[in-house]
């Protein structure tokens, strides 16, 4: 766990994606299980190439299930999605092919391209986390100190010393 009150500050655009999956025949088990290890697949191949752009993903499972990602960039993510040498198009064919038309699993994602500024968080005795684990943290005080402070810091004021 780290210490005291955090937040983040990139000066940089960066995209949040998010992307899951939900049950809707629960009796499907072994095709759940076969996009699922797609997934991991996936994520497991950008963690060995930082170069891909991946800044850090967190999942969670359930009937629906969700990986919300950072990316340093659109460009990086559609990079990625369309590299026919990737994982990510081999998984998507084999769910098209196997999964894609019945119903049995839905597969969502929504992709938000964030500007400098244009986000606030804080982490208060937190583990690395969300955009906390994503970027360098810094400490959430000055011009930091509040969720209206964080949200209308001049882009200069927001430029603090990584930790």
């Amino acid at each position: 766990m780290l210490p005291s009150r955090l937040t983040v500050s990139p000066d940089e655009r960066f995209v949040v994606f998010l992307i899951g999956m939900r049950v809707n025949r629960p009796w499907m088990v072994p095709a759940i299980w076969a996009i699922a290890a797609g997934m991991q697949r996936m994520l497991g191949e950008l963690e060995r190439d930082p170069e891909a752009g991946l800044l850090r993903a967190e999942s969670w499972f359930g009937r629906t299930t969700i990986s919300v990602q950072y990316w340093r960039s659109e460009e990086h993510l559609l990079a990625y999605a369309h590299d026919k040498e990737r994982e990510h198009t081999s998984t998507w064919a084999a769910w098209s092919k196997r999964l894609g038309l019945d119903g049995a699993i839905g597969i969502w994602h929504e992709t938000y391209v964030v500007a400098p500024g244009g986000y606030e968080c804080v982490y208060v005795h937190m583990p690395p986390f969300g955009l906390g684990g994503a970027f360098p943290r810094v400490p959430a005080d000055g011009p930091l100190s509040t969720a209206r402070r964080r949200l209308t810091a001049a882009s200069p004021e927001r430029r603090v010393a990584a930790l």
